[in-house]
């Protein structure tokens, strides 16, 4: 079973350190832009991406997407919860909440270029991240 979480709750996290970030949308929007220190889950969830994005199963993992609308990131978050991840939880604002905060993102049109991810397939055989 997966917890909902707040904005505000997830930048007490986020300034606590120890929280694992997932954004649950395409690689092309997760380079655009993306929550300071998320890691990109761009697809279905498997076991080895999982360890890749968030190896630590005892740690808090939140899981968000583009906003209230999408399910993307419940599915995701629910594939952790099934992978034996203990706290998981789901930031239902997305980065449309994150947005009308004013809070910044990172990514190409931030114009910071910190883009955290798994390297797989052909992005790895480009030397960038999937």
């Amino acid at each position: 079973m997966t917890k909902r979480i707040t904005r505000e709750d997830l930048r007490a996290l986020l300034e606590g350190g120890g929280v694992q970030l997932v954004e649950a949308l395409p690689a092309d929007a997760f380079a655009a832009e993306h929550l300071p220190g998320a890691r990109n889950v761009p697809d279905q969830l498997s076991a080895e991406l999982a360890g890749q994005v968030a190896p630590d199963r005892a740690a808090p993992v939140v899981v968000y997407c583009s906003g209230p609308y999408c399910n993307r990131s419940k599915i995701t978050a629910a594939a952790f919860a099934r992978l034996g991840y203990a706290d998981v939880r789901v930031y239902p604002g997305g980065k449309q909440d994150w947005a009308e905060a004013g809070l910044a993102f990172e990514g190409s049109r931030s114009g910071t270029s910190t883009i955290s991810g798994p390297i797989s397939g052909a992005a790895a055989a480009a030397g960038r991240p999937a």
